[in-house]
Order: structure tokens, then C-alpha cells, then sequence
């Protein structure tokens, strides 16, 4: 029987909790999700949940290393169960997203949260803590500014990318930037409910506020300017390459596994070495192959359609 590739993916990741300025830590995992936090005058920002309350658990124990305060607002960067699950556990005043995401999760929050089950066991582990879906308490347009104490706190959508609704957190007096899956560094980019023309632009405007650190959504924390440009280029030059092979493939009229077969070509001898680039790629030529082709709102996945999809071109 064809399984994931993520479903043989069961050891456990080192974690590390960096902090990188005087308000900002990054908690990150050798190439699993990224939680950034915020520690300002009155209490705490999460920046992405973790996938499940019991995940959410060890976050708020490196939290408590740190802090005491009050853990008051949850950001959920964009709409995916791997980031979003966990949020019950924190107890925020706030949970708050892009009022696009407000309007994913409407759309396919329920498929997306059994999709990501099957697909990576390892991400979800406590599953059964999950009370169901996490709503945002608090939606914004295009820009939100908390005021956390003297600490301005801007929470952006700069345009589509990743997903059509992410959001990113902005620290401007400390020039640290937390992307979520805008940035993914030295893991594989999933861009399976990606808009892979618009993500490349999307990303000049992040690299346009100048970070002098960086919590991607996967990979290391940064914590130069140069390192953050060099995660922005990582991630950009991935989606630009990602893309165009499949443009090329769709004009030649070449079926989704030739697609497959050719980008594997170009990108594993850059790319594949890196954590879950095995697991990505089936889920981004397919996105590729549909945006080529004309489709630009992504496509729902749900678990039936993802083994569909595996067994067709894995």
C-alpha cells in the first residue's frame, strides 16, 4: 500500500528556544513547525500554536522559563492545522488572524484538519486533546497594532503567498520579524495551498522591512540580517523554481506525473536533503500543475484526495 513519506517520519526533533531580542524567542524543532513568542511589558504573544494542546504544552513550559506573565494573545499566521490546533491550550485573551484566514478556515478548516492527521501522525501527537477547530477571536483587513505595554507589536498582510490569508507579526523596534510559512529555511516548503505567482513579490515586501532577526516557519531562528536574507532568497528561489517548471510542463501538455518526475529532477540535488522535502513535493507540483494551468484558487485537499493524489505520482 503507498503511504506518505511523513508517516515513516517518526523521530522526535531536538527543540530549541532562542531568543533573539529583548521581547522575541523563537521555539523551533530541526524542520518542525516554528512558535514564535513575544515577551512584552504586560503579558505574552504566541505566534502559531503548535498542532495540538499537548504540543502546546511544551511551548508554554519554555515560556515559563522566561516569564511569568500572562500569555494574552495567540497569532495565527495563517490557517493550517499544524499551526492553529493547539491554541486552547494558551488560554488567550485573543486569538487572533487575517480576516481572509477567518474565511479559509470557513471554507475548508474541517478537511484540512483531517487531511493533516493522516498525513503526518508525528505533528499531531495528544490528537485526542483537540477540541475541534480554533477560531480567531479577533480578525484585521490588512494591518492590526497591539500595544503590549511601550512595546508596538504589527501584525500585516503583506499579500498571498503561502496561503491567500497569511499573516506576519513585526517587531519595528527591534527589527524582528516572524513570518510564518512565508519563510521556511533549510526544511521542505510546503506550497500545497500555495499562490506561487503572488509569493515571490509577497516575500520582496518582507525583505523590504529590513530584519535584523527572524523566526521562519520552519528552520532555525535568525538572528543577523544577513542570515534573514539568505532564508528569504531560500524561499523565494524555491517557489520561482517551483513554478516554473511546472508552467513549462502544463504548456508542453505533459500530465501531472511528468510534471512531478521534472521538477524532482531539477530541485532534489538543491532541496533534498532537507527535513519533510520528500513529503512537500507530491503536494506542491500538484499546486504548481493547478495555479500553471489556471486554477488559482487552491483546490481543497481532503484525506481522500491526498491518497488520490500520492498514489497517482509518489
Amino acid at each position: 500500500m503507498t503511504t506518505f513519506a511523513s508517516q515513516s517520519d517518526l523521530k522526535p526533533k531536538k527543540i530549541s528556544f532562542r531568543r533573539l531580542s529583548k521581547s522575541a524567542y523563537g521555539f523551533t524543532a530541526e524542520g518542525d513547525p516554528n512558535t514564535g513568542v513575544i515577551v512584552g511589558d504586560d503579558g505574552v504573544m504566541v505566534i502559531d500554536a503548535q498542532a495540538t494542546p499537548l504540543m502546546a504544552r511544551e511551548v508554554i513550559r519554555r515560556i515559563r522559563r522566561v516569564t511569568s506573565k500572562p500569555i494574552k494573545y495567540v497569532v495565527l499566521s495563517h490557517y493550517h492545522a499544524v499551526r492553529v490546533l493547539g491554541a486552547s491550550a494558551y488560554r488567550a485573551e485573543q486569538i487572533i488572524a487575517s480576516r481572509r484566514t477567518l474565511g479559509l478556515i470557513r471554507e475548508r478548516g474541517k478537511q484540512d484538519m483531517a487531511s493533516e492527521i493522516g498525513r503526518f501522525p508525528r505533528l499531531f501527537r495528544g490528537a485526542k486533546s483537540i477540541p475541534g477547530l480554533t477560531w480567531p477571536t479577533l480578525v484585521f483587513e490588512n494591518a492590526l497594532t497591539v500595544m503590549m505595554g511601550k512595546l508596538e507589536v504589527r501584525i500585516l498582510h503583506l499579500g498571498p503567498g503561502h496561503t491567500g490569508g497569511d499573516a506576519i507579526v513585526w517587531l519595528p523596534r527591534e527589527r524582528v520579524l516572524f513570518s510564518g510559512d512565508l519563510v521556511e529555511y533549510n526544511a521542505g516548503i510546503y506550497t500545497g495551498d500555495a499562490h506561487l505567482e503572488e509569493w515571490p513579490n509577497t516575500l520582496d515586501k518582507l525583505r523590504a522591512l529590513k530584519p535584523r532577526g527572524l523566526v521562519p516557519g520552519r528552520g532555525p531562528a535568525l538572528s543577523t540580517p544577513a542570515q534573514c536574507e539568505k532564508a528569504i532568497r531560500f524561499t523565494q528561489e524555491f517557489v520561482r523554481g517551483l513554478y516554473l517548471t511546472a508552467r513549462r510542463g502544463a504548456a508542453a501538455r505533459r500530465s501531472l506525473k511528468q510534471v512531478y518526475e521534472a521538477t524532482k529532477r531539477k530541485m532534489d540535488p538543491v532541496y533534498g536533503r532537507f527535513p519533510i522535502y520528500e513529503h512537500c513535493m507530491p503536494f506542491d507540483v500538484s499546486r504548481a500543475y493547478d495555479e500553471a494551468r489556471g486554477i488559482k484558487h487552491p483546490r481543497i485537499w481532503t484525506a481522500r484526495r491526498d491518497v488520490e493524489m500520492w498514489k497517482s505520482i509518489a
